[in-house]
């Protein structure tokens, strides 16, 4: 039986993530952390050059980078249950994929959730003119994601795929901010979605 290891902070959006599909698929595995708020070990950037996490061990072999990581998984412990069947669904999932990596999580990550919930708790002030020029980014992103994704009532249909997986944690941080309402006013089929997922057994899990 392969024996995992994943590398990475329970926070990380993208951790959360690998962890929901292992969680999915009653995998088990070895969680080790990493600290992102220091410099990597270089134990660590022997497994990972570019020092990113997720990290993913598996008898002998690594893998990083979310994207590889979890179509890996979807292969080896999921039968593929998280892939659509079709083409275009597959390029779907991918895209919106994309989209969250490019466009979403800069914005509404690396700066409103950063600005909102992380420098407060370290005792900064929130720099109001970088969250105000993020809103617009994000808002731009999930509105590219509602009108690919037919959310009935997942973001692809009616099963779950990566692409849902993707997208969660990164609506979980940007949904205990005050600029959900401002990013997500246009969006109403994600919002019914997020209602709905956010509920789901393995997202509580990966998030308590």
């Amino acid at each position: 039986m392969t024996q995992f290891t994943l590398y990475g902070p329970t926070i990380s959006t993208y951790v959360r993530t690998v962890r929901m599909i292992l969680a999915e698929t009653n995998t088990p595995y070895d969680l080790k952390t990493v600290n992102i708020f220091s410099d990597r070990t270089p134990e660590y950037l022997a497994k990972n050059p570019f020092g990113k996490v997720p990290t993913l061990e598996m008898d002998g072999e690594t893998l990083y980078e979310t994207c590889a990581i979890v179509e890996y998984l979807d292969t080896v412990v999921g039968n593929r249950g998280f892939t659509p069947t079709g083409a275009l669904g597959q390029a779907r999932m991918r895209q919106i994929m994309a989209i969250v990596d490019s466009y979403l999580y800069g914005p509404a990550i690396g700066v409103i959730t950063i600005q909102r919930l992380i420098v407060p708790s370290q005792g900064g002030q929130t720099d109001e003119a970088a969250v105000a020029a993020a809103v617009p980014k994000a808002k731009t992103a999930l509105e590219a994601i509602e009108a690919i994704a037919p959310c009935t009532p997942y973001l692809l249909g009616e099963a779950i795929t990566l692409a849902d997986f993707y997208l969660m944690p990164v609506m979980l941080y940007l949904s205990k901010t005050p600029e959900l309402k401002a990013a997500t006013g246009q969006t109403p089929k994600l919002n019914d979605w997020w209602t709905l997922v956010s509920d789901r057994p393995s997202f509580k899990e990966v998030v308590a």
